[in-house]
């Protein structure tokens, strides 16, 4: 008899694992990773993760959070409808020299496992930043010279005289 109610137990508790949905099964992340590039310390940089639900039923963002303090994503206020799309915002504060690689965790009501973004980037110090900055900026492109062709004429004209 415990043998029965274990296998039952056991393809219950299998059947219910199979039934949770996912986050991917109920949003598009327009990109699962941003990467801010070089960054100057101590100004704080922002980005945009775009959530798109997939399903025909409004979806909530119940919370959001990031693996440090010093990331930090804005819950967006409103569900998001069916087919629609809305923003996430995220804040790096880059007060920490060096590169960084941080999670984004997205909280979907109704959905166990959140949903994972990333955000990365170098952060300079300030005169290390600035160097980084004028080497990034294009040469001037050449000018290129005119000549005047009835210039070249009267020239030639006058060696063959």
């Amino acid at each position: 008899m415990k043998k029965i109610l274990l296998i039952a137990a056991t393809f219950i508790a299998g059947l219910t694992a199979m039934a949770q949905q996912k986050a991917d099964d109920v949003i598009k992340v327009n990109t699962e990773k941003y990467d801010f590039g070089k960054i100057k310390q101590s100004v704080p940089v922002t980005t945009y993760f775009e959530i798109t639900n997939t399903t025909d039923k409004p979806v909530v963002v119940e919370n959001a959070w990031g693996s440090c303090g010093c990331t930090t994503p804005e819950v967006p206020k409103e569900p998001i409808g069916p087919k629609a799309t809305t923003k996430l915002k995220v804040n790096y504060n880059a007060a920490a020299m060096g590169t960084f690689n941080k999670d984004v965790y997205i909280k979907l009501a109704g959905v166990e496992q959140p949903k994972v973004v990333k955000i990365t980037g170098e952060v300079l110090e300030a005169s290390a930043y600035e160097t980084y900055v004028k080497e990034q900026k294009p040469a001037p492109a050449p000018v290129e010279q005119k000549t005047n062709p009835t210039a070249k004429k009267a020239k030639t004209k006058s060696k063959k005289s």
